[in-house]
């Protein structure tokens, strides 16, 4: 019998219509699998909804107007409920797939609810979730595990004025600068200050995104370099690939808006660089207890390195590096989804 996989997407952050598009790529690779899939979707607002319509919709944005085919819908933490309730009735979903970015998404709230309610689904655990999605809390564990990380400074809302931090930041690492909200992703909120005034607008910005940021100083002309990690029974760690932004540097525009951005896989890497790499992003993937599939960025600096940050639910968009470096591995979109949603279910309890 067909499974069913539940594709939960959109959500209430900031990466919300990001969302949108990796949730509908990911049930179109679940359907060439031959799952049946149900489509909730999350709004800003964050209502939750089975949506009946189809992929193109969600990319675009109009499944949130569509409301002939909006049914309300919710996960139940109560594992004698069936898992997911349509208008109150449950649904019999065998796993779920997060395809939410974010907070409320990424950050360990929604697989909390889904081990709560005894329903399998893709990706990192709770505790693991919740760190990865922290900058902080990320770097600290990596450091302790050996991995090379940047001197960084944390700020909490109400803690300090930006006047102050500015004044820390200045001391400690000169310019430039980049300022970077802790539990945020797609670049939202991150600036890079080259004077002062920039600096306090850009503890302004990351403060209205999260009440947690880090500033660390801003290398000279970094590559940036991206491993994907998928664990399904044992470790694939993919080839090394770079982004090379179209910006100053690689920010939400460069990364979805412009288009300028340029991504090449396999990274051209001086010998031996790239086992080194896909080595620490191992040990992070493991030190950082994460299972399913995570893309572990780093900083590559003449011949030096830093482990930058680990998405658990990476970008899966036609333009996202995640599922780019698994096909350079060998693994195409559909048997990504396939062995993942497979790894779930075996590995549920």
């Amino acid at each position: 019998m067909k499974k069913t996989v539940a594709v939960v997407f959109g959500g209430e952050s900031g990466e919300h219509s990001v969302s949108c598009v990796t949730g509908a790529w990911v049930a179109d690779r679940l359907e060439e699998c031959g799952y049946n899939v149900v489509r909730v979707g999350i709004t800003v607002q964050g209502g939750w909804f089975l949506y009946s319509g189809g992929s193109e919709e969600m990319r675009s944005g109009a499944w949130e107007l569509d409301g002939s085919r909006l049914f309300p819908a919710v996960i139940s933490p109560s594992r004698g409920d069936g898992g997911l309730l349509v208008g109150g009735k449950p649904m019999r979903i065998d796993a779920v797939f997060p395809a939410v970015h974010g907070r409320y998404g990424e950050d360990g709230t929604l697989q909390g609810l889904l081990e709560l309610s005894g329903i399998p689904f893709v990706g990192c655990g709770t505790f693991s979730s919740a760190v990865c999605m922290d900058k902080i809390a990320a770097k600290l564990i990596c450091a302790s595990a050996g991995i090379p990380v940047l001197p960084h400074r944390e700020y909490r809302a109400g803690g300090v004025s930006p006047e102050h931090a500015a004044d820390e930041c200045e001391s400690a690492f000169g310019y430039p600068v980049f300022v970077k909200p802790a539990r945020s992703g797609s670049s939202l909120g991150i600036t890079r200050a080259v004077c002062r005034e920039e600096l306090i607008s850009g503890f302004e910005a990351a403060f209205g995104v999260d009440d947690k940021l880090l500033a660390e100083p801003a290398l000279a002309s970094p590559r940036e370099i991206e491993t994907a990690i998928l664990d399904c029974g044992e470790l694939t760690v993919s080839e090394c690939g770079e982004i090379s932004s179209g910006s100053v540097f690689y920010d939400y525009d460069a990364k979805y808006v412009n288009g300028d951005s340029v991504c090449t896989v396999p990274a051209v890497l001086a010998p031996g660089l790239s086992d080194t790499l896909r080595a620490a992003a191992a040990s992070a993937f493991t030190s950082l207890g994460c299972r399913g599939m995570a893309r572990v960025d780093f900083f590559v600096c003449g011949d030096k390195w830093y482990f930058n940050e680990i998405n658990t639910i990476p970008g899966l968009t036609p333009i996202s590096m995640y599922p780019k470096l698994m096909e350079e591995s060998g693994i195409s979109g559909a048997q990504l989804v396939r062995l993942l949603t497979e790894s779930a279910c075996r590995n549920s309890r």
